[in-house]
């Protein structure tokens, strides 16, 4: 198509959502008091090409496109546009897409790292069906929580307007602060239930691919800390009453976290290469 491969359109991609980023920063200037659709659009584009490059992908190499690093971080940004552009559907959560973008943009820009992008003639993880399971639901999953923390993002900086007595905070177009706390305990829920499914694969896949159910890997460690992070925040939200601005805070630090050593635990994860 026009000569473009699937790195090119992901390319044309992460450009939209630096547009988006750049727009966001008038859209916080003006204190969120406009139903804008601008931001919308650029991003509903943006998502066309990152689509593309999607497709492109998957049918260059006949698999699901969830097999490298660059290819898992290609999905989890595909997971969170496509579900703003459903809800952003409703104005009330169409300035989602101004907290998300700096994050998309910066994810776009690690993952067209060449290094991330490596792929092996004869791999097979993504063409079978039970790996190929495991890794959509934990990339879902991480899409989630990756939602959630726009959501707590959202969160915080309504309630930084409402105790600072801003007047931007009451001409705002945001949701309701409690919607956006409500809105984030549940994506969190939604990810700790992927997640949770993604792992109880994972001694299968190890008995499949080393003969036995467990074997010490940097990646199982790691996994196992972020689920207890997320479990936690829950339990702490309904059971200790530790909701609000805490629990925005961890959403957003546990997301960070995620990011910040997803990529370097795989590159450490003797089990996820071919």
């Amino acid at each position: 198509m026009l000569g473009l491969t699937d790195r090119n359109f992901f390319l044309l991609a992460v450009i939209g959502y630096g547009v988006s980023t750049i727009y966001s920063v008038f859209l916080w200037r003006k204190g969120f008091r406009e139903d804008d659709r601008t931001n919308y659009i650029v991003l509903a584009v943006s998502w066309l090409a990152h689509t593309t490059a999607m497709v492109l992908r998957g049918f260059s190499f006949s698999r699901c496109p969830v097999n490298n690093l660059f290819e898992a971080m290609m999905f989890i940004m595909w997971t969170i546009v496509a579900t703003y552009l459903v809800i952003g559907i409703w104005p009330k959560f169409r300035f989602f897409g101004a907290f998300a973008a700096p994050a998309l943009l910066g994810m776009g820009v690690f993952a067209l790292m060449p290094s991330l992008d490596h792929h092996e003639p004869n791999q097979e993880f993504a063409l079978h069906g039970l790996r190929s399971l495991h890794a959509a639901l934990i990339l879902l999953a991480y899409s989630a929580f990756g939602l959630s923390g726009v959501a707590s993002a959202m969160y915080l900086t309504e309630e930084r307007d409402l105790k600072m007595r801003r007047m931007r905070a009451l001409f705002s177009l945001l949701p309701p602060i409690e919607r956006l706390e409500l809105v984030a305990s549940r994506l969190l829920t939604v990810g700790l239930v992927l997640l949770t499914a993604g792992l109880s694969l994972a001694p299968f896949l190890m008995k499949e691919k080393f003969g036995v159910f467990w074997k010490l890997d940097p990646k199982i460690p790691w996994s196992i800390l972020v689920w207890v992070i997320y479990a936690s925040l829950l339990a702490m939200r309904k059971w200790f009453a530790q909701g609000g601005r805490k629990f925005a805070w961890g959403s957003v630090g546990s997301f960070s976290f995620v990011l910040l050593t997803f990529w370097g635990v795989n590159l450490l994860s003797g089990a996820h290469k071919p």
